[in-house]
């Protein structure tokens, strides 16, 4: 159950604006069925150690999603991430971007932490995986667009 959930991918653009994307515009490439309200009017990441992960709701509420604990950019970012489960069971989550020849980057995912869910590690585990999966496209067309 300790083992880490780990994606890579490989995006057409600089690890400079792959960071601004996964960070400043979460909002814009981050699904609506991925959240708790399933409409969200905004998606926010404060970029700094400490900053806050939520959704803006429609009816002005906010709903936590984590915390940053590790802000280094355009390179890496860290966060307890605790999206559906409540901050006592927050897994962690760090992000690399790593620049390759011709303007692309390599983003990796790694989420651990997975022992802190108790009895329900395994199946979350496997729920985030494959949520990390369908949310790749996503953030792939989000980071290329515009590149």
């Amino acid at each position: 159950m300790s083992e880490s959930v780990r994606i890579d991918f490989e995006v057409a653009c600089t690890i400079e604006h792959a960071f601004a994307i996964w960070t400043e515009r979460i909002g814009t490439w981050w699904p609506p069925d991925h959240t708790i309200s399933g409409e969200p009017t905004a998606v926010v990441f404060e970029g700094r150690v400490g900053g806050r992960i939520y959704e803006r709701t429609g009816q002005g509420g906010e709903i936590d999603w984590g915390v940053v604990t590790a802000w280094h950019p355009p390179d890496q970012l860290g966060y307890r991430w605790h999206l559906g489960v409540g901050p006592e069971a927050a897994t962690d989550v760090e992000v690399r971007f790593i620049p390759l020849e011709g303007a692309r980057t390599k983003v990796e995912i790694e989420q651990s932490g997975w022992e802190r869910l108790g009895q329900r590690g395994p199946e979350l585990q496997g729920r985030n995986r494959a949520g990390w999966e369908s949310l790749v496209p996503y953030v792939r067309v989000a980071m290329e667009k515009g590149a």
